[in-house]
């Protein structure tokens, strides 16, 4: 049973989106793997940008720098 964990920040992703996500990786795996589609599962974690570091700073203070 392949268990995918898809971790986005939380700006807006869009619920047609996430099934799209959800939808692929799906597929993904069966294709290239040869997974069983019914036993595969995918869960989107959705981080505040206060809680999602890059080089040593969250992502909220990048983007008020422009980064």
């Amino acid at each position: 049973m392949p268990y995918v964990n898809i971790k986005i920040t939380n700006e807006g992703a869009t619920a047609e989106q996430k099934q799209e996500l959800i939808a692929g990786v799906t597929n993904l795996l069966k294709d290239v793997l040869g997974k069983n589609p019914a036993t595969t599962v995918v869960v989107i974690d959705e981080v505040s940008t206060d809680n999602w570091g890059i080089a040593g700073e969250n992502v909220t203070s990048r983007r008020k720098k422009g980064l």
